[in-house]
């Protein structure tokens, strides 16, 4: 069996599916990289402490998490097969100070989204855990305690967007100049990774340029911390797969080794 990467991917809003260049490049990755036998992803759309799981049902229903959009998005289906060995496998590898959750939550966009592009005949078990902090120090740790599961097979994904300051955006079109605030912060994390300085990275709040513009919240930047983690070497730099901007703001997807 071979051992999966980790993946920090930008996933966008639903109409990124008919972005023909995104879906693309989501495309690549996917064909790049081992076939996993099952994928555990952290949306930046579930926050819940403590740790939890979604349902490991066959065909698991989705969360429509959004509003506004053709009606077609909320019709979409994913019906990934029964993700109960995954669910006891993640259970397995936690502490017993620090036991998962289970519930009977539905994949949210940030999980059905990409992975409708990514592996759209749905034959692969999906299990999306909650992100139970934004501290950078215990993402990092819990991506750790996810490593071993890249040794049986298991796509460990982080989901979020690099920048994400929708309510500074002025032009709303695919194709939008990158405000300053998110080209300057993408930069930054891109230079910062290179370099393996996690400690930095970390500190992204006091330190990153286009704070907080480019992450009003930070909950679609902190799951490349789990998937960081999760890697052989955090400070080993990860390899960019994505860059560029959509509306403006950066879609920059990375593999972890």
């Amino acid at each position: 069996m071979e051992k999966m990467p980790a993946l920090y991917i930008g996933h966008g809003a639903p109409m990124l599916l008919d972005d023909k260049l995104w879906t693309s490049q989501l495309r690549e990755i996917s064909a790049s990289i081992p076939q996993p036998t099952s994928i555990l992803i952290v949306s930046a759309h579930w926050e819940s402490e403590p740790v939890t799981l979604s349902s490991t049902q066959s065909s698991t229903p989705l969360v429509y998490d959004f509003s506004g959009f053709d009606r077609k998005f909320y019709e979409m289906e994913y019906n990934s097969p029964d993700a109960s060995a995954l669910a006891l496998q993640v259970a397995g590898i936690m502490p017993t100070t620090e036991p998962v959750h289970q519930s009977n939550r539905g994949l949210d966009h940030g999980a059905w989204v990409p992975l409708r592009v990514m592996y759209p005949q749905a034959q692969i078990p999906v299990l999306q855990m909650s992100m139970p902090t934004h501290d950078p120090e215990k993402l990092l740790e819990l991506g750790k305690r996810l490593a071993p599961l890249r040794e049986e097979g298991v796509l460990i994904i982080g989901s979020g967007f690099m920048t994400h300051g929708l309510r500074y955006l002025r032009e709303w079109t695919p194709d939008a100049q990158a405000p300053t605030w998110s080209s300057e912060f993408d930069t930054w994390a891109a230079q910062t990774m290179a370099s393996g300085d996690i400690d930095t990275l970390a500190r992204y709040k006091e330190l990153a340029p286009g704070m907080p513009y480019a992450h009003p919240t930070v909950e679609h930047f902190t799951p490349l911390f789990v998937a960081l983690g999760a890697g052989q070497n955090p400070e080993t730099p990860p390899e960019t797969l994505i860059d560029g901007y959509f509306m403006g703001l950066s879609k920059r997807s990375v593999l972890v080794a």
